[in-house]
């Protein structure tokens, strides 16, 4: 828990004491929240970054590792500090790398006591382990910050295009959630006990970000981090510029895994971010010796916001996660996606994420390494 103002200066400015440091405006801290005990009842901390700008404005904190083992955001929140990539004139900005340290320190999604810290919120300081973990994360930080930004990836055994999940039912959400100028946007509140769904209830608006995959610190994420972070410190007037718009902008209400009908091995027409049109092939299932058992279509027009990284399946496996695309849209972001150059981050995440796969032409039910189209 935050200790009580001690003086008439920090009663004043509820964002300057963090643990036990006082950080007055224009100032940057490292600093530490207590959130458990070992067995031999030495304090837990997680190390937290406080950063503060020269005049008064919103306070937002940036999470990362509430699942152990996505450290994707961890490197983006290291990049962010060392780095700087930005002027904070305003407010207070509360960057956490690693929220589950329990889990980092054991490579793994989980607790200790194998509960998920991501369904846990906002906790109970009498409950189990990650509840009580939740409850300190929920009074520390979230209660004393304004908005907020989750950073993760995709489960194991699968990747992300750079998404935005967020509650656009609720207006100050969406606006931080277009802010952050990701080209698709999921629409939802998300499952009850997350960070961003808790904060929500408690008048923080909190949006994630997922992309990329665990145990990995992939360029194209902090790339995406740094620039949607930026983009939402200058709609809330914190820093100064001016925002960098998405390749395009699509708000999908409704998403689908695709699962494999048969064990086999597959070979993938498709990558992440590619977009695909209902009937199309996204997969060809084949024996270990490249028999084609058969093909995986898309059932409606959509996005590819994931995939499997492993070609081994068995029935049931999801293989590739589409987002629902309202009319219309479709080809305006294939036009789009096109105008853009090489050069682009759009372009390099997605050759990044292809290259993570291999993904064969979508004719292409031999399984020969012929190029994509």
């Amino acid at each position: 828990m935050t200790p009580p103002a001690h003086n008439d200066a920090e009663r004043a400015d509820p964002h300057a004491r963090w643990g036990d440091l006082y950080v007055a405006p224009g100032e940057q801290a490292e600093a530490a929240i207590t959130v458990s005990e070992t067995y031999l009842g030495l304090d837990i901390a997680i190390p937290i970054y406080v950063w503060r700008g020269e005049r008064p404005g919103p306070a937002v904190f940036v999470t990362a590792a509430v699942h152990g083992d996505e450290i994707n955001g961890a490197g983006a929140i290291r990049h962010i500090i060392t780095e700087q990539p930005f002027d904070l004139a305003a407010g207070t900005l509360v960057l956490i790398p690693v929220v589950n340290i329990l889990g980092f320190e054991r490579h793994s999604r989980y607790l200790p006591d194998r509960r998920d810290l991501n369904r846990s919120f906002p906790g109970d300081s009498s409950g189990s382990l990650a509840s009580r973990f939740a409850r300190a994360i929920s009074d520390s930080v979230v209660a004393r910050c304004d908005l907020g930004i989750d950073l993760h990836t995709a489960a194991i055994r699968r990747t992300n295009f750079p998404n935005i999940r967020a509650d656009m039912s609720n207006p100050r959400v969406a606006d931080l959630a277009r802010a952050f100028g990701a080209e698709i946007i999921v629409d939802n509140k998300g499952p009850k006990g997350t960070l961003r769904r808790s904060a929500c209830r408690a008048g923080k608006p909190a949006i994630i970000l997922e992309a990329g995959e665990i145990w990995k610190v992939e360029p194209f994420y902090i790339d995406y981090t740094v620039r949607g972070l930026r983009n939402c410190l200058i709609h809330l007037g914190m820093v100064k510029g001016r925002i960098k718009p998405p390749a395009y902008a699509i708000v999908a209400d409704k998403t689908q895994w695709v699962r494999a009908t048969h064990g086999g091995f597959l070979v993938f027409h498709v990558a992440p971010g590619e977009f695909v049109e209902q009937g199309a092939a996204i997969a060809t299932n084949t024996s270990l010796t490249g028999r084609e058992q058969n093909v995986i279509e898309a059932p409606v027009d959509g996005m590819v916001l994931g995939m499997t990284t492993l070609p081994s399946v068995a029935p049931g496996d999801p293989v590739c996660h589409l987002a629902f695309m309202r009319s219309g849209t479709l080809r305006e972001a294939l036009a789009a996606q096109e105008a853009l150059s090489a050069r682009s981050l759009y372009r390099r995440t997605l050759d990044d994420l292809a290259s993570n796969l291999h993904v064969a032409g979508a004719d292409d039910h031999d399984a020969a390494d012929r190029p994509r189209r």
